[in-house]
């Protein structure tokens, strides 16, 4: 007679095969959540896109770099604002969307905080369409429309300094972030002040406007040594690094994963980065990515960076922006 098992061509297990499956699972099953609760999780603050803070933390989810790294991160989005705030008061301890003039900011008004390491580099720029403007001079007395509360900015008054210009003369259009496109689009100012990922978006909807020179790496080379200018990287509680010191390398590892990833493939990583943004914005983000001078990508430690941003908050201190140098606390010297 045919069994069962040559009837359906399955093989047959017994019920003693079956109890012993599942004790084998069973006994496994603690295990696994073991190893589950023991992956150290970790809420990070970040900017809302589109913005540089976000543009590698959803790689990191996608392709699991963190898992990869015996990390479990979980990004939560914030204006900037508001991630200001929720940083600077310890709701998050961590902070993918950290400039280092904010967290010098954050340490004389008494936050204790740490720049653990580099993402990009600084970059900005003005544009416009009238003729008449040939030079950052020729703001003065014009409107001049920027998000006047960024750090983005504060670095641009440094720069617009070094070229001649004297910022106190212009008529400062004070607009959000997500404003400035706008203001481009409409020619509602003379000039926009502005930065990734929106220069590039907008230089594809509104190829005729001009970029007035700023010379960014040759003032900066000439006071600090070197073309690199630290703008924005992860951060941290200084009590938080006290106590999981020894997450920090795995940390900065899944950044590196999601660089080169990145890098090597612009226009997956677009998807990823702005999943709900047109056509036109993904081609423009592969752009800038391919563009990396102006993207800026430069994943560094704090440690290997301290003179660049002992110079950056030089020129926080030199246009206002800091009453005076933060503390050297500020600048984490381990993850080497």
């Amino acid at each position: 007679m045919r069994t069962k098992a040559a009837q359906t061509g399955r093989p047959a297990f017994s019920r003693r095969r079956l109890l012993a499956a599942g004790v084998a699972l069973g006994g496994a099953a603690p295990l696994i959540i073991r190893a589950r609760a023991a992956t150290p999780r970790l809420r990070m603050v970040i900017f809302s896109g589109p913005s540089l803070g976000a543009f590698l933390p959803p790689i990191i989810t996608a392709q699991g770099f963190d898992a990869k790294n015996g990390l479990a991160l979980e990004f939560i989005e914030r204006p900037p604002d508001a991630y200001t705030v929720a940083f600077n008061i310890g709701e998050f301890e961590l902070g993918g969307s950290a400039a280092p003039l904010t967290i010098g900011l954050a340490d004389v008004r008494g936050a204790p905080v740490t720049y653990l390491f580099n993402l990009f580099d600084y970059w900005g720029a003005v544009v416009t369409t009238r003729p008449e403007i040939k030079s950052v001079v020729d703001l003065e007395g014009r409107e001049l429309a920027a998000a006047r509360g960024t750090t983005n900015y504060t670095m641009f008054l440094w720069f617009a300094r070094k070229m001649g210009a004297d910022p106190a003369k212009f008529a400062v259009v004070n607009t959000t972030p997500a404003g400035l496109i706008t203001y481009a689009m409409a020619d509602r100012a003379a000039a926009v002040q502005l930065w990734e990922p929106a220069y590039t978006i907008l230089k594809a909807r509104k190829p005729e406007v001009r970029t007035l020179p700023l010379m960014l790496r040759e003032h900066w080379q000439k006071v600090a040594g070197t073309p690199q200018i630290p703008y924005l990287g992860v951060a941290a509680q200084r009590s938080w690094v006290a106590r999981n010191a020894v997450l920090i390398p795995r940390l900065l590892a899944a950044y590196r994963d999601a660089a080169a990833w990145l890098l090597a493939n612009p226009e997956a990583a677009a998807k990823l980065i702005a999943p709900r943004g047109t056509d036109e914005e993904r081609r423009a983000i592969v752009t800038l990515v391919r563009a990396n001078d102006r993207l800026g990508l430069n994943i560094r430690t704090a440690a290997t960076l301290r003179r660049e941003l002992q110079m950056v908050y030089r020129a926080g201190v030199d246009v206002g922006f800091l009453p005076r140098m933060p503390d050297p606390a500020t600048i984490y010297d381990g993850a080497q």
